[in-house]
């Protein structure tokens, strides 16, 4: 579940991990102290005053790079990273100068936060980069042995190099579930078009080519006219229970009822049909596939084709459907070849569009056959 904060998971881990990081400034306690046993001096109220402002720089910048993880960001910008860790070195460098050794315990800080904010080879360098300060400071110094505490430095950044590299791969896992349901959702609205135009196409087409055959009738042959005017009606209840079926994802064509519906709409618009006796040869995985065709097909036909003649015939392998029409041109079918075109790639078949004669225009959708 997701929150405009983030997903739960994440903000719940977030409030653990910074309680978790607050924990860990009990090791700044011995500078504050230092600081605190030299209070007559200024020089110990600075040090407690840099080694509290340090301490809240570092839990704010953890807070700010876990809020960033939470919406799916790897790293902040340099331009914000680099002047945060221009900031923290600036106050471990006063707690080291107004406390001595104690004041490097910020080290270990240090190289954690260059782990978080930086990139990964610029990070690694400035942990090692700061180990080895603390080597050299306290030798210099003569503070004692330091490699003890760059030892810590270097652990301290390997452990969080460690974490970080699970937290980028959960985000990089969040993007791609994220991109998935994005194309999911993206594939189901292509799907939902392309049947609503399919479905819609072809009944409006018949729809208005038998109200052109009613107000032809209603002066010649009441009693026709009386019977497409109830075929008028069946047909948008069957468009509209096409389009809910089509809406709620559960939409499957009947090779037979396609058929059967072709050879109705080719005669109500005075085209002559030549349909196919039986669809017992087409496979189970091209039945569907070929009902979209021969409605495609039919509806291109009486819309676009201004024919005569009409001939649909289906094969194990293939349906074609020929007019002697007009043999208009493939743009004229707009967007219904297209989505046929998909379909068909979808099922391994293609769409082959000739003109087998003057005039006419053939439509077929075939697959080859697999040995």
């Amino acid at each position: 579940m997701t929150t405009p904060d983030g997903p739960v998971v994440t903000r719940r881990w977030g409030r653990f991990g910074f309680l978790f990081a607050a924990a860990w400034t009990v090791f700044l306690a011995q500078p504050f102290l230092d600081g605190w046993a030299d209070r007559d001096h200024v020089r110990g109220w600075i040090a407690m005053a840099a080694t509290l402002a340090f301490a809240v720089t570092y839990l704010g910048m953890f807070r700010w790079s876990h809020t960033r993880r939470a919406h799916n960001e790897f790293r902040p910008p340099l331009n914000q990273a680099i002047p945060l860790m221009v900031a923290l070195f600036a106050l471990a460098t006063v707690m080291v100068v107004a406390v001595g050794s104690s004041g490097l315990s910020a080290g270990v800080f240090l190289a954690v936060s260059a782990i978080m904010l930086l990139p990964a080879w610029l990070g690694g360098l400035t942990a090692l980069s700061v180990a080895a300060l603390v080597e050299v400071i306290s030798s210099v110094m003569d503070w004692g042995s330091g490699t003890g505490l760059s030892l810590g430095v270097c652990a301290a950044a390997f452990a969080m190099f460690g974490v970080t590299k699970l937290i980028n791969r959960n985000i990089e896992l969040v993007r791609e579930r994220e991109e998935s349901e994005r194309l999911a959702v993206q594939e189901e609205r292509t799907r939902m078009a392309r049947d609503l135009h399919d479905i819609l196409g072809h009944s409006l087409t018949v729809i208005t080519v038998k109200a052109e055959l009613v107000g032809r009738l209603l002066d010649l042959d009441l009693d026709r006219a009386r019977t497409e005017v109830a075929d008028l009606e069946r047909l948008s209840r069957d468009a509209l229970a096409d389009v809910r079926q089509a809406v709620q994802g559960i939409r499957g064509l009947s090779l037979p009822v396609e058929i059967a519906r072709a050879a109705e709409a080719l005669r109500s618009a005075g085209i002559e049909a030549d349909m196919p006796n039986s669809t017992e040869s087409v496979p189970t995985g091209l039945r569907e596939l070929f009902a979209w065709t021969v409605r495609e097909g039919v509806t291109n036909v009486v819309r676009h084709s201004g024919a005569t003649r009409c001939s649909v015939t289906v094969g194990e392998h293939e349906v074609t459907i020929v007019d002697d029409g007009s043999g208009c041109s493939e743009s004229a079918h707009g967007n219904g070849l297209v989505g046929l075109r998909e379909r068909a790639a979808a099922a391994g078949a293609r769409v082959v569009i000739t003109h087998p004669q003057p005039g006419g225009f053939s439509l077929q959708v075939q697959r080859e056959e697999v040995s």
